[in-house]
């Protein structure tokens, strides 16, 4: 797993600046007010910071934005990088600059950070470590990533536990995008297992169900999905129990593809290599279960992915077979690439008979639809529940997480319809993503608030974000975080 970079908070020492040799960053407001650590460089740079501050670049910038001084004379760093941004900048600007050092920096070398008298600086901190990432785990030795962060700040301590939580939630999304990133031949659906039990170090109580225990159970549309691989399929359910005895637990659940072939219903080969990224919502999952666990979450929280790997064979489901779902109800396979919503069924039934949540929210990279519809900046939200899906929306908009909320409706289940089962796991082309949350929606018990998270277009993308590089983003572990933060945590 990737580690985080390591951060040391200590008191300002103005003498020790210009012996740095890493690289040097100071926050300059948009007026040009230098504050104490800003006036030392400034001196030690014989006016740089102050000149660079009346230029009509400087004007332009925006907050948040940098400007990079390489060697500088009169110090030992190999840069000193120069941040706009209000002392008393909002979060979005603040996380916006840490991302911007943590760009510059490149994973090479120590940055100190002079944060004098910035008022969110633990949200610098936060941005700094959450875009300093890079899954690097097989490539050679001598791209390996090195180097740290020193904070110097007023009020180190305090700056230090301000920090502690949000290094949890960077530390979750870390995990999610480096599952999210792994290869398939890597992460096997046993391996998968194998990582989240690892889990029970922190606290978590992991269970793993085999296959034999998933066939007892009635999980036959999830183990339908998977007979065509030679791996064999899991659902690892993770408990957090820091909240009040005996209440009920919010339940998250991910659809856990390792590898999506499309089955039978073969994809297209271009652009098949990055069905790795199939199990996004079970690795949100994931990494949100391991945030709750690292900051000592006081909420009862549990986890259940579903993990499968669909392949051709002549194991596999064929188009027109019909499965029974631990639910009872039977569905006919139309399209054996619609596959995460039978993973999904069955963990979600399992999930409200079992742990009787207050409130269940899946996730999965379910549909292309879904795409289409709202590109690569926001995930679709389907809620039975306006005041959940509510809450959940403003913990995602809080993060900067962006999703939007989709319709659902009765007169989406008529293309559900089938003429040998009680319905087909595909209802066609128009509104692909609301049909799949319809199908979901009937495996949700009429008391339980729900939403469902099609994460398809902002799980992995091809450009970067504001707080991560081309890849696996960690999408969503931040704003399920503040969801239980703000609604589920015992006072």
């Amino acid at each position: 797993m990737s580690n985080l970079t390591p951060v040391t908070f200590t008191e300002i020492d103005l003498d020790a600046i210009a012996a740095h040799e890493g690289r040097v960053a100071v926050f300059v407001d948009a007026a040009g007010k230098l504050d104490q650590c800003a006036r030392r460089v400034n001196r030690l740079t014989k006016g740089a910071i102050a000149r660079l501050a009346e230029t009509s670049r400087w004007e332009k910038m925006a907050e948040g934005d940098i400007v990079s001084l390489a060697y500088p004379a009169g110090m030992a760093a190999e840069a000193v990088d120069v941040i706009r941004l209000e002392r008393a900048s909002k979060t979005a600007q603040a996380r916006k600059a840490g991302a911007a050092l943590a760009k510059a920096r490149g994973g090479k070398g120590d940055v100190l950070m002079l944060c004098g008298l910035i008022r969110r600086a633990e949200e610098v901190v936060y941005g700094f470590v959450m875009r300093d990432y890079a899954f690097e785990d097989h490539k050679s030795a001598d791209t390996t990533r090195g180097g740290s962060a020193k904070v110097m700040h007023s009020k180190p301590s305090e700056l230090e536990a301000a920090c502690a939580p949000l290094l949890a939630v960077a530390e979750g999304a870390h995990m999610c995008r480096d599952l999210t990133n792994e290869p398939a031949n890597v992460l096997t659906t046993t391996n998968y297992a194998e990582r989240l039990k690892e889990m029970e170090s922190l606290g978590l109580k992991v269970e793993v169900l085999d296959e034999k225990a998933l066939e007892k159970l009635g999980m036959r549309t999830l183990l339908s999905v998977g007979q065509g691989s030679v791996s064999p399929s899991y659902v690892v359910a993770m408990q957090w129990n820091g909240g009040e005895k005996g209440a009920a637990p919010l339940a998250l659940v991910g659809k856990g593809v390792v590898f999506d072939t499309g089955g039978i219903s073969l994809k297209p080969g271009a652009g098949m290599e990055e069905m790795t990224m199939d199990m996004g919502g079970s690795a949100v999952v994931a990494g949100v279960m391991r945030t709750l666990a690292l900051r000592g979450a006081k909420a009862n929280v549990v986890g259940l992915v579903g993990i499968v790997e669909n392949m051709p064979s002549g194991n596999a489901s064929r188009p027109g077979d019909v499965v029974t779902t631990m639910k009872g109800l039977t569905v006919e396979n139309i399209n054996t690439d619609a596959e995460g919503r039978l993973v999904l069924c069955d963990v979600m039934h399992y999930a409200q008979e079992k742990y009787k949540p207050a409130a269940m929210i899946d996730l999965a990279t379910l549909t292309g639809a879904i795409i289409i519809g709202l590109g690569h900046e926001n995930a679709g939200v389907f809620s039975n529940n306006t005041s959940f899906c509510n809450d959940f929306l403003k913990a995602a908009e809080a993060e900067g997480e962006g999703a939007w909320r989709m319709p659902m409706g009765d007169g989406y289940d008529k293309q559900l319809k089938s003429r040998i089962a009680d319905m087909k796991n595909v209802g066609g082309r128009p509104a692909g993503s609301i049909t799949a949350a319809q199908f979901l929606g009937r495996f949700v018990q009429e008391d339980c608030p729900w939403i469902h998270l099609d994460i398809a277009g902002v799980a992995s993308v091809k450009s970067e974000t504001a707080l991560a590089p081309v890849g696996a983003t960690g999408w969503g572990v931040a704003s399920l975080n503040r969801l239980v933060a703000d609604n589920y945590e015992a006072e």
